[in-house]
């Protein structure tokens, strides 16, 4: 499952999270994916999207940046692609999904 993971930084400081990053790497579970990553332009905010099929592993990974300054929100999310055929199935004009 995927997962879009906002991490919201005391103080829009980045830097202590960046500093641990560059001194143990990104510490993730086994089972935990790293997909990609962008940062909001103030510095504030960072949208990670992780892949993982145990949220157990997911809130390891969460636990191990406590004290980094670093609050975190997890939000599953399903691609454009997986969420389509959902909406094809209710939209009018579409045939009978179950046909």
């Amino acid at each position: 499952m995927l997962f879009m993971i906002i991490e919201t930084f005391r103080d829009n400081d980045m830097a202590p999270v960046y500093e641990r990053l560059r001194e143990r790497g990104r510490m993730l579970p086994e089972g935990v994916e790293f997909v990609d990553s962008w940062v909001e332009a103030g510095f504030a905010r960072c949208f990670q999207l992780m892949r993982c099929d145990d949220l157990a592993r997911l809130q390891a990974w969460i636990l191990g940046w406590r004290g980094a300054g670093v609050t975190f929100e997890v939000i599953p999310v399903l691609t454009g692609a997986e969420t389509r055929p959902l909406f094809e199935a209710i939209l009018p004009g579409t045939s009978d999904p179950s046909a």
